[in-house]
Parts: structure tokens; C-alpha cells; sequence
């Protein structure tokens, strides 16, 4: 090759890096984020403008075992559609009951249990229902097509009149009349009444868990509920073709409902997710978490060899032979989920029962379980007689963080605007790692008394670590302004951070 070449080769190879070099950051054109003192959570880059050397890691919660058995004559190897609720010190939980596999709505009850830990549970003997003969039982409701999947929740909206502190949805399109989601209300959460006698909510699948919340972001209540990706509805019926996936709805009242509104995902759906659990995450009630399902129609987890031995259903395994796990999902708006993970949240385990069609799938909500804890919940063992509920933790926040490795790593978040003194972080570093965090101008400029070399090193582990800089402890001269954190980081994990008085 020629000197001129070369020469020529360099040039233009150093004009381009520094063309990139000098392009200015698109984050610089984003209107500050507004964080006021509300935490925010690292699930996905919303936060971040830009990663050297970092990377979003997903963790997977860690496998408790067994909390509550399935056995009962009400209950059943067929029991599913879990919500769990924690409604100041008493976690409920609330859950279909049945024995056999059958159409949608046959043979159904909803069945009910409570826990002052999260850990042990109990089935109150409640006297309500005559089912299996006997009325010592856990049933709340006994309505089998609204049975098959309802899901309550806690209603958080202010004013909201005493006896509808709780509400749920239930209902199969093809059974209820005129076909939908029925609305209920509860004082007490065991005791439930109808909102009408018709269903609010008809154009849609259903056949899956259906779930409302009252949204502060949106200020109104939003259903998530079955739809496929290629569903059309028309006059007289809801054609399912493509993947099963969700719609959304907002309601002022809950009795009168917008029409549906297919969600969006990136990237775009590639497989079929069978429950969505979309939730406001209890630590930052702005952003939207989902523990959904992933349903695997043409995969085999057992022989039927081993689905003999572990006795499941014969009935059921001739036409169900299909595998699931649970992928986590995140949403700003409410309406475009992120995928930022493509691998399972939760893997079906060592444990072959959890290989069956339809093991596995998570409970509505996560739930505080300890003063660093949370947990969610899955049905495992489904169609086996061994069928039961299983806990599953994580350190609060825990679902993702910004990991950088031994050889070290940083990451700039994009311009916001914080109210409050000090800062406070959900961090972990090891023995030989640390952070340090650094406060910039939007520009990307260090702000004089906390730049990096300003900063004091974080060593340790803790879910509320507060942040110092040298002669620079309050950052109350700062709030108001617009400004950007920098992290760099060594052998350690960020999962969020929030600002304080």
C-alpha cells in the first residue's frame, strides 16, 4: 500500500472519529426528566443516555419453595390465575379453584388466602359457599364463569367510596350474557357484589387472567386483558389469529369502559405471552412493570413416560404439550411495553413438575415480604396432583441493574430534574469494586465540588446508600436545575436511586 494511501486512510479514519466525537448527544435534546423525589429504577434505559463499559443485567429472583398446597376438594391440580394483594400488614390472596380439566367456567370457584408475612399462608374456613359438599371452606365467590379468571385489586383512587375498596374483574366471552368481563366490588375483600348485571367490558378474548388497577399516571382505571395480535373485533364476535397478546382500556367509573387499544411492544412480539400481569411497580407507582407468561405452544418439556409418572392429568396431556416461563416487561406510558430482556425472568427448575403445560405461570403483583425483600409468586405443577403456589424473592428493586464489570465501567443518565438534599442509591459493589458519582451540568460539564475526583467511594451493599462528595454533602443548591449524574463504577450494580430531603 502506497504512503499516500495510508496517509490519506488515517485522515479520513481520525476526521470520522472525531466527526462522531464532536456529534452532539441526542440525549441533549430530550426535555429534562422530572424526577422530583420519586425513586427511579434501572429495569430498563429510560434513565440512560449512555452506557461505556456498563450494561442493564436482568436478575433472576431466587426460588423460596412451597407456600400453599392445592388440595382441597374445591381446589385442585387445575387451579391458576393468582393475585396477590398487600393491603397494609395482610396479604391476600385470591385464586381459582379447580379439580379437573374442562371448558372455560366448568366446575369453577374462586378460592381465597391470607398471610401476616408473605411467607405462611392460611385458608380461613369463611362459611359463605356450599361447595363439595361442605361449607368449611376458602370460597369467596362461586360464580364458575366469572370464577375462571377473576383478578381484584385494590382500589387506590382517592374518594373512593369504603365498600369498593376493593374491585375485580371476571368473565368468559362465550358464557356471561352478551359475553365479557363482569364488574365487582368488596368492603372487605372477601365478600364481593356485582356491579350491574350485564359485563362491562366485551370486546376482547378473556380467556386468560384479566386485570384492572387504578392508574395515577393516567388518572383513570386501565384493564390489561387477552386480545391476539391479529384480532379483529366485529358485530358479532372477537377472530383470534396470531399471537396471544393484550389490549388495554381506560375507565373513569369502572362501569363504562373505552374501546380496546393493542398494545405495542419493542421490540415487536416474536412469541405468545398467556398472562400479562402489568402492575404499577410498589416502589415507583409511574413506571409499569409486567411478570407476563411466555407460553411455548410447540415445544414438549416431558415424555409421556414422564408425565405418567408424575401423574398428570391423561386427559389433559393428550392435547396440552407445551412449555411456558415468565419474561419481564416495563412500560412508561402504558401503552409501549420494552422488552428489554428477551430471556426468561424465571426458567422452569430442576423440578421436572415444572416442565408440564402451563406450570409456572406468575401471580398478579409483587409484593413487599421484608425490609430488603420482595416476592412474587407462580402455580407450579399445574394439572398434577402435586399443584401448589410457590414464593420466589428478590432484594427490593431487584429485577435489573446497571452492572459494571472487574475491569470497570460508567454511565451518564440523560438531563432531569431533581427536588431534595441528598441522593440516595440501591447499590452493591464487591471487596474491590466501588462507586462514585458524579453531578454534571446538562451539558455534560462537571459541577465544581462534585465532579468524580470530588466524589467519596461507595463500598458496600445496601438498598438506601447515600451518596457524598468532599466539603459537599447537601444538594439543595442544586435542586431545580437541570443536571446529570455520572456513574463510574468497578465490580458493581446500580438498580436505582432517588433524592430525599
Amino acid at each position: 500500500m502506497s504512503r499516500l494511501v495510508v496517509v490519506t486512510w488515517l485522515l479520513l479514519f481520525f476526521n470520522g472519529v472525531a466527526s462522531v466525537a464532536n456529534r452532539p448527544d441526542p440525549s441533549t435534546q430530550q426535555a429534562p426528566a422530572m424526577i422530583g423525589s420519586r425513586r427511579e429504577v434501572f429495569f430498563d434505559r429510560h434513565l440512560i443516555a449512555r452506557m461505556d463499559g456498563t450494561s442493564l443485567v436482568l436478575h433472576n429472583p431466587h426460588d423460596e419453595g412451597e407456600v400453599l398446597r392445592l388440595d382441597q376438594p374445591w381446589e385442585g391440580p387445575f387451579s391458576g390465575y393468582s393475585t396477590v394483594i398487600k393491603d397494609e400488614r395482610l396479604f391476600r390472596l385470591y385464586y381459582r379453584g379447580k379439580r379437573s380439566p374442562g371448558s372455560d367456567g366448568e366446575g369453577e370457584v374462586t378460592c381465597y388466602a391470607e398471610s401476616t408475612d408473605g411467607v405462611h399462608w392460611i385458608k380461613p374456613k369463611l362459611g359463605l359457599f356450599l361447595v363439595a359438599g361442605t361449607r368449611d371452606n376458602n370460597v369467596i365467590l362461586a360464580e364458575p364463569h366469572v370464577s375462571h379468571n377473576f383478578s381484584p385489586f385494590l382500589d387506590t383512587r382517592p374518594g373512593v367510596p369504603p365498600n369498593e375498596r376493593y374491585k375485580a374483574l371476571g368473565g368468559v366471552i362465550h358464557k356471561n350474557p352478551g359475553g365479557g368481563l363482569m364488574a365487582y366490588a368488596s368492603a372487605d375483600g372477601v365478600r364481593w357484589r356485582k356491579l350491574g348485571d350485564r359485563p362491562v367490558l366485551t370486546k376482547g378474548a378473556f380467556d386468560s387472567q384479566n386485570l384492572a388497577f387504578w392508574s395515577e399516571v393516567d388518572q383513570s382505571y386501565v384493564s390489561y386483558f387477552r386480545t391476539f395480535t391479529k384480532g379483529v373485533s366485529t358485530a358479532f364476535e372477537w377472530k383470534l389469529e396470531g399471537f396471544r397478546s393484550f389490549s388495554r382500556s381506560r375507565s373513569r367509573d369502572f362501569l363504562h369502559w373505552e374501546d380496546p387499544e393493542p398494545l405495542k411492544f419493542v421490540p415487536p412480539q416474536e412469541y405468545h405471552l398467556y398472562t400479562s400481569q402489568v402492575q404499577p411497580y410498589f416502589r415507583a407507582p409511574h413506571l409499569l412493570i409486567a411478570t407476563a407468561a411466555r407460553f411455548m405452544p410447540s415445544r414438549e418439556g416431558i415424555s409421556p413416560q414422564e408425565a405418567q409418572r408424575l401423574q398428570v392429568a391423561s386427559t389433559y396431556f393428550k392435547t396440552a404439550r407445551d412449555v411456558s416461563d415468565s419474561v419481564f416487561l416495563t412500560s412508561h406510558d402504558g401503552k409501549t411495553f420494552l422488552q428489554t430482556f428477551r430471556e426468561a425472568l424465571i426458567r422452569p427448575g430442576l423440578r421436572l413438575n415444572e416442565w408440564v403445560s402451563r406450570s409456572g405461570y406468575p401471580a398478579l403483583n409483587v409484593v413487599q415480604t421484608g425490609p430488603e425483600e420482595m416476592s412474587l409468586y407462580l402455580n407450579q405443577d399445574y394439572a398434577q396432583p402435586t399443584a401448589h403456589l410457590r414464593r420466589y424473592s428478590l432484594r427490593l428493586d431487584g429485577f435489573a441493574s446497571v452492572n459494571a464489570g472487574y475491569e470497570g465501567g460508567e454511565f451518564v443518565t440523560r438531563p432531569l430534574i431533581f427536588s431534595g438534599r441528598r441522593l440516595f442509591l440501591n447499590c452493591a459493589t464487591s471487596a474491590a469494586g466501588g462507586i462514585r458519582v458524579e453531578i454534571q451540568e446538562a451539558t455534560g460539564k462537571p459541577v465544581p465540588g462534585f465532579s468524580v475526583t470530588d466524589a467519596l467511594e461507595i463500598l458496600g451493599n445496601g438498598c438506601a446508600v447515600e451518596v457524598g462528595w468532599h466539603g459537599n454533602p447537601d444538594l439543595g443548591a442544586l435542586a431545580g436545575r437541570t443536571v446529570r449524574l455520572r456513574f463510574v463504577m468497578k465490580d458493581a450494580d446500580v438498580f436505582g436511586l432517588q433524592f430525599a430531603p
